[in-house]
């Protein structure tokens, strides 16, 4: 393990390649490390939104396409979780807000990243805790707040 960075297992699939060329390898590894506090083994799948919306009405019971969905299986003490990300609804929300795709990613994966290790956003004292570590985060990255 490197000073400062938590060891990443990483997995990286593609079932929608669309997006390949905005996620390289080292990139995704870099934007996850830097949200994790333990050393994990994280799967990231990019998929379609048929899929993405199976999943979601399977898993949370919406029957619509989500951005990000997070599979945590364990946190200690190894954090090991599945991230989905559905590429057509990244890229119409990084469109909507007019910010590059690689940023939209970025913090997709700093926040599904913190939910695999426990942070959530339901009430809202939490909701402004896991926040204010996502900016943190996304702007230690180099990229701007994604919620100003």
């Amino acid at each position: 393990m490197r000073m400062g960075r938590p060891e990443l297992m990483l997995s990286l699939q593609f079932a929608d390649p669309s997006h390949r060329t905005h996620l390289p390898r080292h990139k995704v590894a870099r934007w996850i490390r830097a949200a994790l506090s333990a050393p994990a083994e994280i799967t990231v799948r990019v998929v379609d939104a048929e899929e993405g919306r199976l999943l979601n009405r399977e898993y949370r019971g919406k029957d619509y396409s989500t951005n990000v969905l997070t599979f945590d299986y364990s946190r200690e003490p190894v954090v090991s979780a599945d991230l989905i990300l559905c590429a057509p609804v990244v890229a119409e929300e990084a469109r909507k807000q007019m910010i590059p795709l690689e940023a939209h990613y970025a913090h997709l994966l700093v926040h599904g990243t913190l939910h695999a290790q426990g942070y959530d956003h339901e009430a809202d004292d939490d909701a402004q805790e896991m926040e204010a570590l996502e900016t943190e985060i996304v702007m230690r990255l180099g990229f701007k707040d994604p919620y100003s």
